[in-house]
């Protein structure tokens, strides 16, 4: 690809941007949010088309009208919203328009196309049911059915948006192991990520934009991950672990929680958490932390007490937990955080309509002016106040989730990974934000997978596995081997 050009309405999002695939490599291609990585691929791949520069496939010109073009060529992206339908098995998404029929194509043939689909999972060292209805599948299995779809076709190019966001570490090592079979049948790889531990891994090289302009390319193993995090920002982030808790030690318990129980997911889960103070949640995919936040925040039934500032509350709903002066940021902020098709202005308010027009109408001019206040304090990066929130990177959705609490003055919020799916920038932004929640007074609960982020950001860290907490760690004395150890402390 040379000197990739693309401009949409008041947005310059590629700059002449160069880059180079070789046969059988693995290629990161890293940037923060909006430096232009899904613009150069979906010019690649025909979902758009570029405004200038030369895009040269196996040393001929190539310029694909739609994503179908690109595949016909043998040239596959698997993005991170996964695009399947759940209530078909796993051998009719593989196979979809491209049905396995007899009689002369008048039938279908299920177990022809369920026996095509099981020889293509062997292949790919996937151990997954065809016949499985893929509603039933975890996500990462979903997402590995996603990669055998895309492989299913004659691939040369396989390029991997996010691909381990949702997966575990042992569908993470699943991944990279046909990822290396791959490269090793000629298949070229492109692979977008923000996990900059992974990149050192599985890539050979890596190539960086920034605001949309091309930065550089270099051997992955030339790059030291702080040489890479400032090639993609302009500047040093430093990620310290916290050596020491942040709250005071006269500190109020704002939330107490005992006994709480909520399906099979739940059990006897009791903890404080005090004013100023982040409280991390660790343990591995499963161990029953989302859950315990949603049985807390009344999205989910559950039994148990609990108690705000002394005071026992009920909580059957999440409308009661706001009521009581909590926030919750879920780790799926398009779908439960966000109105995506709405404004930062109407998304920034939308909590907290009572308390800033407590009469029968609503002041748009106070809602807006309380909604620039938050736009500017969080330094949430937007054209304007009207700009839909789907426009936005992820690190400025999740400012504006933010801001919502804040306008509504939540004095307790839970933050269910904070940072999935957030460029190193942005993590560093939102890092700082919560510091400063906390010195104020603001008592967080932070659930997170990656265990550097816990240990960075935690006054104390609850561990929990297979729905239990298994002990507590002050931050002082935490490790990684400490966390793991209580992550897989069975009763």
């Amino acid at each position: 690809m040379k000197n990739i050009d693309k401009r949409f309405a008041g947005v310059h999002a590629l700059k002449g941007v160069d880059f180079d695939l070789r046969e059988g490599e693995i290629h990161a291609l890293v940037g923060e949010n909006g430096a232009g990585k899904s613009t150069l691929m979906k010019a690649l791949t025909g979902i758009f088309p570029k405004d200038s520069g030369d895009i040269i496939y196996l040393g001929k010109p190539f310029n694909p009208k739609g994503p179908k073009d690109s595949l016909d060529a043998g040239i596959a992206i698997v993005h991170q919203e996964l695009n399947m339908m759940d209530d078909l098995t796993v051998a009719q998404n593989l196979f979809i328009g491209r049905e396995t029929t007899k009689m002369r194509g008048w039938l279908l043939d299920e177990k022809g196309q369920n026996r095509r689909a099981r020889e293509l999972l062997s292949r790919l060292n996937m151990d997954i049911d065809p016949t499985e209805k893929l509603a039933n599948l975890t996500v990462g299995k979903q997402q590995m059915v996603e990669i055998a779809k895309a492989v299913s076709y004659d691939l040369k190019i396989l390029i991997l948006d996010e691909p381990t966001a949702a997966l575990t570490d042992r569908e993470i090592d699943d991944l990279f192991i046909i990822m290396r079979d791959l490269a090793k049948r000629g298949v070229a790889m492109i692979y977008i990520s923000h996990r900059l531990d992974e990149i050192g891994i599985i890539t050979d090289r890596v190539t960086v934009l920034r605001d949309g302009e091309y930065v550089g390319t270099e051997s992955t193993s030339a790059l030291s991950k702080e040489q890479m995090i400032n090639m993609m920002v302009g500047r040093v982030i430093y990620e310290q672990p916290k050596s020491q808790s942040m709250v005071k030690s006269d500190a109020s318990v704002v939330l107490k929680v005992s006994h709480l129980n909520a399906g099979r997911q739940v059990k006897d889960v009791s903890f404080e958490l005090r004013s100023g103070e982040i409280l991390g949640f660790a343990g591995l995919m499963g161990a029953g932390r989302t859950e315990t936040m949603r049985a807390l925040y009344g999205a989910d039934p559950s039994s148990g007490s609990i108690e705000i500032d002394g005071n026992p509350v009920l909580i059957r709903q999440p409308l009661d937990a706001v009521r009581h002066g909590m926030g919750y940021l879920s780790e799926d902020r398009k779908r439960y955080g966000l109105a995506i098709r709405l404004s930062v202005s109407d998304n920034s308010v939308m909590a907290a309509y009572d308390e800033l027009s407590p009469k029968m109408f609503l002041s748009m001019k106070h809602l807006e002016q309380t909604a620039s206040t938050y736009v500017d304090k969080l330094d949430i990066k937007t054209p304007s106040l009207e700009q839909l929130v789907k426009n936005l990177s992820g690190g400025n959705q999740q400012k504006v989730v933010i801001a919502k609490w804040l306008i509504k003055n939540s004095k307790i919020l839970i933050f269910d990974e904070p940072t999935r799916g957030i460029d190193v920038g942005a993590k560093s932004e939102i890092y700082s934000l919560m510091a400063e929640l906390a010195a104020e007074g603001k008592a967080i609960i932070m659930i997170s997978s990656e265990l550097n982020e816990v240990l960075r950001m935690s006054d104390r860290i609850a561990v929990m596995c297979e729905g239990r907490i298994t002990g507590f760690l002050d931050i002082a004395e935490a490790s990684q081997e400490k966390i793991m150890h209580l992550a897989t402390q069975r009763e």
